[in-house]
């Protein structure tokens, strides 16, 4: 788990990786290219994250077999970490995620250590508790800290794929443990972030108890996942 992004660096990488100029393929291409990438951050993985994405997906499949798209969301909540594979580095992509602009809270994992450089820790004009933003602005206009989350989340509206609104809440805020696990930042939330917070909690107990060393089938399972990517991210998509 890495900390210690800024405003600034966010920005930058907004501009450089949320017009999806850098890939063309499927989003099966893009979850066996997930075969070549074992996350550093997760104490509890030391297998390729294509694995943790087909064991996230059947525990969702088992316990809400009508929500084929909730399913989905399990299968690609981490294809984001691609990122790591083009040349950014694991500690830029992976991890938990924040506000940027806005005083950083305890929450926030390695809080006391890892921003000791941030220059947004000692820029008074971000360092406080609504930051650039106003109270109940609603998340949709808050900047995160860019990563694997935020990265999924804006291929998938670029590609303009129909998941629900709960599914892409679940891709762009599984990792903010500060508000789903921690209910900090609460100020900034509107009523649309606090329906849908049930939705990120649900996802996250799968993306959080899945995980075994008892990795599944990923050949038998893919013809049914391929089924829901034709449904919801047909064909060829832009990265």
């Amino acid at each position: 788990m890495y900390a210690n992004k800024s405003n600034t660096n966010t920005l930058t990488k907004h501009a450089e990786w949320a017009g999806c100029t850098h890939s063309r393929m499927t989003v099966m291409e893009s979850i066996d290219c997930l075969d070549q990438l074992i996350d550093e951050s997760d104490p509890d993985v030391d297998f390729p994250n294509s694995f943790h994405a087909f064991q996230t997906a059947e525990g969702i499949r088992r316990e809400h077999p009508d929500k084929d798209w909730f399913q989905l969301v399990g299968l690609i909540h981490d294809i984001g970490k691609i990122m790591a594979l083009w040349g950014e580095p694991q500690w830029a992509v992976v991890g938990d995620t924040y506000p940027v602009g806005c005083r950083f809270q305890n929450s926030i994992v390695f809080r006391e250590t890892t921003f000791v450089e941030n220059p947004d820790d000692k820029n008074s004009s971000l360092n406080t508790e609504c930051g650039i933003y106003k109270t109940n602005c609603g998340l949709e206009n808050v900047f995160m800290s860019w990563g694997h989350d935020e990265y999924l989340y804006q291929v998938m509206k670029f590609n303009k794929c129909p998941i629900p609104e709960e599914g892409l809440y679940m891709i762009r805020f599984h990792s903010f443990y500060p508000w789903h696990s921690h209910g900090n930042y609460m100020h900034l939330c509107n009523e649309k972030d606090l329906k849908m917070l049930p939705w990120v909690k649900e996802f996250n107990k799968f993306d959080l108890y899945t995980k075994s060393t008892e990795l599944p089938d990923v050949e038998q399972l893919k013809p049914y996942y391929q089924s829901l990517i034709d449904k919801y991210c047909p064909g060829v998509l832009s990265w």
